[in-house]
C-alpha cells in the first residue's frame, strides 16, 4: 500500500531542490519517513508456540504522521470519557476567508491564536445571553479543534466547535437553550459577531505592529483586504445536532487527531504523480484526485503547524483552569454518578473489545503468546530530509 512516507521519499529531492523547510516541517518530515522502520528501533517478537517471529518498530509520535494518529486519538478519547455530559451536543464550523491565507503564511501563530480566541469569545457571549439560554452569564462546555486543509490539501483554515446544548448557571444549575433542547444559536448572528471580533483584533495587531510581515500590510493592500473582509459573508456552519455521550465521543474523535491526509486515502504513487481519494459530494461520494508528486508534497507541507500550537482547546466548563470544579458542578446538576476508577477501567476494556485487537496473540497460529527476543536501538540522529534514501530499510541492520 502506498503511504505518505513513500511520497516524501520519492518526490522529496525534487521538492527540496526549490523549497526550504522550517524547523517544524523538517522534524515532521524526518519522523514520518522513519515511522515504524528500523531507523527508530524496535523489538523482535517471537511466538512461544509455533516459532513465528517478526519485528515491531517504534512510532515517530509526530502529530502530523498518519500512522500515529490512531493511537493518539484512542488515548485522548479515553481521557474524555468522564467529561461528556448527558445532553445533546451541537457541531459548528468557523471558517476564515481565503484572503487571509497569505497572513497565515507569515504569522501562523498569531492567526491561529486569534481564531481560537474570537471563536471562543463569540460562543461564550451568546451562551451568556438570556435570549439564547435560560440563564444570565451561564458557562458553556465547548471544545475547539483546528483544521487547515481541504480534502485536496489546499489551505482552508477553520475550527470545529463541539458544544453542549446548555450552560452551567451562577446557581450551579444546568440551564437549557430557550428555543429547543438541541438548538444553540442562529448561524447568521454568529457569523456577524465572529467577523467583527476577528477584524477588530486584526486592526489592533496591524496598528501595534504585531504582524509586520503581513504580505498585504502596506496601506493600499491593507485597505483593499479590509474592504473585502467586511463585504464577505464569513461562514459559520451548523451541522446536525449530535445525540448522546457515545455518539458525541465517536463523532468528536474523528476530528481531534485527523491529519491532513491518511495513508488509506493514498491510492497510488508512480514516477510522476500521487493519486488519492477526495470527497466528491455531501453524500459521502468519492473521486480520485491526481497531483504531480512535487505539488503533493508542497500541499502537505502547508499543514505542518508551528511548534507548540495546540490544535485542541477547551473552554468554559471544560477549561483546564476550572474543570475540576465546574465539571463536577455540571455533573451534579445533571444528576450524573461520580466517575470512579473501576468505571474508567470498564470503559477502557470496552474500547479494547471494540478494537478487536489482542496485541500479545500470535498472528500466525492464533494460540501462542508473543515474547520479546531481541531489541534494536534506534538511530541517535535521524538523517536530514534531503538525505532520506528512496527506500528506507524496514528490517534490522
Amino acid at each position: 500500500m502506498a503511504t505518505l512516507a513513500d511520497a516524501l521519499r520519492q518526490f522529496g529531492p525534487a521538492y527540496l531542490a526549490t523549497h526550504a523547510l522550517n524547523t517544524p516541517q523538517a522534524k515532521a518530515w524526518r519522523g514520518i519517513a522513519a515511522c515504524r522502520t528500523a531507523a527508530l528501533g524496535g523489538q523482535q517478537l517471537a511466538c512461544d508456540t509455533c516459532g513465528h517471529s517478526h519485528w515491531q518498530y517504534h512510532s515517530c509520535r509526530n502529530r502530523h504522521c498518519p500512522q500515529c494518529g490512531m493511537r493518539a486519538k484512542d488515548a485522548w478519547l479515553q481521557g474524555r470519557l468522564a467529561e461528556v455530559l448527558p445532553v445533546p451536543y451541537a457541531h459548528l464550523v468557523f471558517t476564515l476567508p481565503h484572503s487571509l491565507n497569505g497572513l497565515y503564511g507569515t504569522h501562523p501563530r498569531w492567526l491561529i491564536d486569534t481564531l481560537f480566541a474570537c471563536t471562543a469569545q463569540t460562543l461564550s457571549e451568546f451562551a451568556a445571553n438570556p435570549q439564547w439560554m435560560d440563564a444570565t452569564n451561564g458557562t458553556p462546555a465547548l471544545s475547539l479543534v483546528l483544521h487547515t486543509w481541504t480534502h485536496d490539501l489546499r489551505r482552508h483554515i477553520h475550527l470545529h466547535a463541539v458544544m453542549a446544548c446548555g450552560v452551567l448557571d451562577q446557581d450551579g444549575q444546568w440551564s437549557l437553550p430557550t428555543r429547543k433542547p438541541d438548538f444553540l444559536f442562529p448561524v447568521q448572528a454568529l457569523s456577524k459577531v465572529f467577523r467583527g471580533k476577528f477584524l477588530a483584533a486584526l486592526s489592533r495587531a496591524h496598528h501595534k505592529g504585531d504582524i509586520e510581515r503581513d504580505p498585504q500590510g502596506d496601506d493600499k493592500a491593507w485597505r483593499e483586504r479590509q474592504r473585502q473582509l467586511y463585504k464577505h459573508d464569513w461562514v459559520v456552519y451548523a451541522k446536525t445536532p449530535l445525540g448522546g455521550p457515545a455518539q458525541v465521543l465517536e463523532y468528536l474523535s474523528r476530528y481531534t487527531h485527523r491529519t491532513a491526509i491518511s495513508n488509506e486515502r493514498i491510492r497510488a504513487i508512480n514516477t510522476e504523480e500521487v493519486a488519492f481519494s477526495v470527497r466528491a459530494n455531501d453524500q459521502g461520494g468519492k473521486r480520485l484526485e491526481r497531483l504531480p508528486g512535487k505539488e503533493f508534497v508542497r500541499r502537505f507541507m502547508l499543514h505542518v503547524l508551528p511548534t507548540g500550537i495546540k490544535r485542541i482547546r477547551h473552554y468554559g466548563v471544560l477549561a483546564s483552569s476550572c474543570k475540576g470544579v465546574k465539571l463536577n458542578a455540571a455533573r451534579l446538576a445533571l444528576r450524573m454518578p461520580a466517575p470512579n476508577p473501576q468505571a474508567v477501567e470498564s470503559a477502557q476494556g470496552f474500547m479494547a473489545r471494540v478494537a478487536k485487537m489482542d496485541v500479545g496473540l500470535c498472528p500466525c497460529c492464533k494460540v501462542g503468546r508473543l515474547q520479546v527476543v531481541a531489541v534494536l536501538q534506534g538511530a541517535a540522529r535521524l538523517p536530514a530530509p534531503a538525505h532520506v534514501v528512496t527506500q528506507q530499510s524496514r528490517g534490522p541492520p
